[in-house]
């Protein structure tokens, strides 16, 4: 993240959960419901994009990967997984030295870089992804317009993020963080972005929206793609083209 969109308090209230980060009871409990769901849809964009096999293990072989608010690597790990060479980076000097330990123990070659995006080497990245954060920065066009910076020719870019609804106001913020869902202060819903003004900050950076899906509560799953966007979505773009 730029000098302009890291924001301080951000930054340290996250960092301060980077020592349970990687723990599925622990204060990114919600987290790591979502990660699965989200990464079927990460691997279902990825198989449409490329034309890769359902089948192919190895599906982002040959490819490079960044993912943009990391935190300890719960998705830079998957990604990483799948074959990409992947970065990940974070405003949170914690989280990238837990993301280093856990990836260093789980064997796994992943660059991990904290502070801003706009300080890494210049490169350009197959896959984009970036996971519950734009909600979290100071300047929301400025962010998009650094991840769209990043993303080759011919790239996928990836993001979650909660919509900012009356129901996500009752359940993300005020109900979540009363019953310790979530940690307190995680959550700012004046931040919160809705579908079709995160789809004009793409557009507005020269991505073209190729897909959105709802990401919701289910008594099953914990989680599912589709349905209602009421809560939270992920939207997928490309180069036009």
């Amino acid at each position: 993240m730029s000098a302009a969109t890291i924001n301080p308090h951000e930054a340290a209230h996250f960092g301060a959960l980077a020592a349970d980060w990687w723990d599925p009871h622990g204060s990114s409990a919600m987290l790591h419901k979502l990660n699965p769901v989200r990464l079927a849809y990460i691997r279902d964009q990825i198989d449409a994009h490329w034309h890769v096999d359902a089948r192919e293990r190895y599906a982002l072989a040959g490819r490079a990967a960044l993912d943009v608010g990391c935190g300890a690597g719960l998705l830079a790990e998957p990604l990483a997984r799948m074959g990409a060479k992947v970065m990940g980076v974070d405003a949170a000097p914690e989280n990238i030295a837990a993301a280093r330990d856990h990836a260093a123990g789980q064997g796994l070659a992943i660059s991990y870089f904290a502070g801003e995006l706009a300080a890494l080497p210049p490169a350009t990245f197959d896959l984009v992804t970036s996971m519950e954060v734009v909600e979290h920065v100071t300047d929301p066009a400025a962010f998009i317009g650094e991840l769209v910076a990043r993303l080759a020719q011919g790239g996928l870019m990836i993001l979650s993020t909660p919509n900012r609804t009356a129901l996500s106001k009752l359940l993300l913020v005020e109900a979540a963080e009363r019953i310790g869902a979530v940690p307190r202060g995680t959550h700012d819903w004046d931040q919160f972005l809705k579908p079709e003004e995160l789809t004009k900050l793409l557009e507005g950076a020269g991505l073209e929206v190729i897909d959105r899906t709802g990401l919701s509560p289910s008594a099953a799953k914990g989680f599912k793609l589709g349905g209602s966007e009421a809560l939270n979505y992920l939207v997928a773009a490309r180069w036009p083209g």
